[in-house]
């Protein structure tokens, strides 16, 4: 199979699909790889080494969508990349579509096999593939969220740890699994009062256990989200649905409640955002100001540390890509892998996932 790895067109967006290892692979595997020239530039590598480890180097996504059968990147495709799609492509990236009309729209026009990394399920729905981004996600949620409580960056002015005579900041993490994990984990390490909300009994005495009681964990319900978010300084919003629309916690009358320059990052917000206010936003224009209250909306927030995040994805996603590329999804529906098959968002132009279906009111198509 023709592998493609075009550029990351999204805003500021520096990471790639796929590393010069993972080139090596699918060339000893028998597969042609078809690289972008430039593609990995943001991570610090040169088309030389993609030379080296066996691929072609072609000088634009034009080229690379018109020889590759099986495209792998990292974001959702842009207009202008979904308008090179077409039904002998198999496209593997983070998709997010239902949050998304106009993009699974256009997915379903061109007639490609979509399918979506954060749908991808293993043994006892583990997600393999949106775990080591939820988990970057999660770590930068604190480190944005303190920068921008800065008075100079229009927050309210306070320091994540305290000094002597003056407390520490208070932070609300909704949602505790791998991305509200991280969150807790860096805001304790930088000396702030940390709250955890989540609907799940088992994540929240994980919380108790992983951090020796030192975060606070409680039961998610509208009070106690509406309390919580009242009292921080930082609102972390990491709640994950898989596949759909992220649930929206946080009203606007909640919002209303905080104090006038605290501060918001919505890491739910590429399924939609957690919070009312919320609506996407870049890294080159970060933050907006909704009810006196910053919000940092960033739909692609791992791509502002391209290196560690690229490793992180492309170990993930590697053994996947070599198992479309041997045919993982020309198979009959009942012999296809069950990880892959539960990333499978559009086939045929079809909409097969019903998750994505049920929140954008489409139709439903069972696959298999």
């Amino acid at each position: 199979m023709r592998v493609g790895v075009p550029g990351e067109v999204k805003n500021n967006e520096r990471r790639v699909a796929l590393l010069p290892g993972g080139a090596r692979a699918l060339a000893r595997a028998g597969h042609e790889v078809l690289v972008q020239a430039g593609a990995g530039e943001g991570v610090g590598v040169g088309d030389g080494a993609y030379r080296e480890a066996g691929a072609r180097i072609l000088p634009g996504p034009e080229e690379v969508f018109g020889e590759a059968d099986l495209i792998v990147k990292v974001k959702e495709p842009q207009p202008e990349e979904a308008a090179l799609l077409s039904p002998r492509h198999t496209l593997f990236a983070f998709l997010h579509l239902a949050a998304d009309r106009p993009l699974t729209e256009a997915l379903m026009s061109g007639g490609a096999a979509c399918v979506a990394y954060e749908t991808v399920q293993g043994p006892g729905g583990s997600l393999p593939l949106l775990t080591p981004m939820s988990e970057v996600a999660g770590r930068m949620a604190p480190q944005v969220g303190f920068h921008h409580l800065q008075s100079d960056r229009g927050g309210k002015g306070v320091l994540p740890g305290g000094v002597g005579g003056a407390p520490p900041a208070r932070v609300a993490v909704l949602g505790c699994g791998a991305a509200g994990g991280g969150a807790i984990d860096v805001a304790l390490g930088m000396g702030a009062s940390v709250t955890g909300v989540d609907i799940s009994g088992e994540r929240l005495a994980e919380v108790r256990r992983r951090f020796g009681g030192r975060a606070a964990a409680l039961p998610s319900d509208p009070e106690t989200v509406a309390e919580a978010v009242a009292r921080a300084d930082l609102v972390v919003g990491s709640v994950l649905v898989p596949g759909a629309k992220a649930p929206r916690l946080v009203t606007r009358e909640m919002v209303r409640r905080m104090e006038p320059g605290s501060v918001a990052v919505d890491v739910a917000v590429d399924q939609g955002g957690c919070l009312e206010t919320s609506r996407p936003t870049t890294h080159e224009d970060p933050t907006f100001t909704e009810d006196g209250v910053v919000h940092y909306c960033v739909s692609n927030i791992p791509g502002a540390v391209a290196r560690t995040s690229t490793h992180a994805l492309t170990a993930a996603t590697l053994p996947y890509v070599l198992k479309i590329a041997d045919g993982g999804l020309a198979c009959d529906p009942a012999d296809m892998d069950p990880a892959l098959k539960s990333g499978v968002n559009v086939l045929g132009g079809r909409l097969v996932h019903r998750r994505v279906a049920r929140d954008l009111g489409l139709p439903f198509h069972e696959l298999g």
